[in-house]
Formats: structure tokens, sequence, C-alpha cells
């Protein structure tokens, strides 16, 4: 099933090439997907691990691909030669907000602190009313286990003053992220 509006999907994700193959195959299919949808896909711009994964196999199905690419990673030669799109930035500071302007919704694969940073940035505008762009956690593996387990305790704790419901959304299966994604584009 297509979705009847095409969206410019940001997916945050590790650029780590060490890790399990199983990211790589569901981050394949995932990047698959958005091409087959005709959506438009805006990453970190990064050649390397499940960005590239994600580039790749979006790119080969048809799919726009938006690099935001820090100053960081051209000093580096890590850019991305996939890109449709190159928007350069000087810090990463500056690469979420061009992100959370570029997108109309986020996605949350396996990654580290870059990804975290990038899901809590997105999270804190919306507490606050700068957007309603929701964020859809992968949680392929249960990677994101731990962290839902601490949103629930701050929650508990009284701790977040916000309700993440329809801010924050757990996915733990393609079918699941696919049916989250088709619902976002209806709206």
């Amino acid at each position: 099933m297509k979705a009847k509006h095409p969206l410019s999907v940001a997916v945050f994700c590790s650029a780590a090439t060490d890790i399990a193959p199983e990211y790589f195959e569901q981050t394949a299919k995932l990047g698959r997907w958005i091409g087959a949808q005709g959506w438009r896909l805006v990453y970190g711009g990064a050649s390397l691990g499940l960005m590239d994964c994600v580039a790749r196999a979006a790119k080969e199905t048809g799919a726009k691909v938006t690099g935001v690419v820090p100053d960081k990673l051209v000093e580096r030669g890590i850019v991305s030669p996939l890109l449709d799109e190159t928007i350069h930035v000087h810090s990463l500071g500056e690469r979420k907000e061009v992100m959370l302007r570029e997108s109309d919704l986020f996605i949350a694969l396996p990654g580290g602190l870059g990804t975290l940073d990038e899901v809590f940035h997105v999270l804190g505008e919306s507490s606050i009313g700068y957007h309603n762009k929701p964020v859809v956690l992968y949680n392929m593996g249960g990677c994101w286990n731990s962290l839902c387990a601490m949103l629930d305790d701050l929650r508990h704790q009284g701790l977040l003053r916000h309700d993440l419901t329809g801010r924050l959304v757990v996915a733990n299966s393609c079918e699941e992220l696919f049916s989250e994604l088709l619902r976002h584009a209806e709206r």
C-alpha cells in the first residue's frame, strides 16, 4: 500500500560498521520501502554504517536522498556520493535544526550518542510547542528497550512534564514501523 502524500523522512542512525548484521538487513528494508513510497530521505550524509545502508537502499528504489553534512564529515572524506541534494552545515547543532526543518517525521534506528542527541532534540522542541512531528523508535532487536524503560521511569517519577503519546512511538517490527509511517502520511 502506498501513501497518498509523499513525505520527507529523517532517519537518525549509526555510522558504525561493526554492529549486528540484523541492523543492516532491517535498515536496507526500510530504505527500500521509503524509495518505493516515492518519499524523500533526509539523513546525516555519511558514507558509513547504517547511514550508508539506508541511503543506498532508498536511492536504489527511487527516493530522493538529501544529506545534511557537517564540515567535519567533509574534512574526514566520508560524505556519501549518493546524495541528490547536499545541505552543508557547520555543526551538529545546525544539522539538527536543518533536519527538523526539512523533515515531516523522524525515525531512530540503532545508534549512539549522535542518534540520542537528535532524538532528544526533536522531542524537546516538540514538548514546548515548536512542532508536532513524531519520532518513531525502530526497536530492532530490542535496541531501544533500555531507553524506553528509562523514559517510563522518568514519567512515573513525574519528571516528564509533557506526555510523549503521539510524539514518541515505538515500533518493534518493520510492519509496525511501516504502518505508523503510512498513518502519518494520511494526515
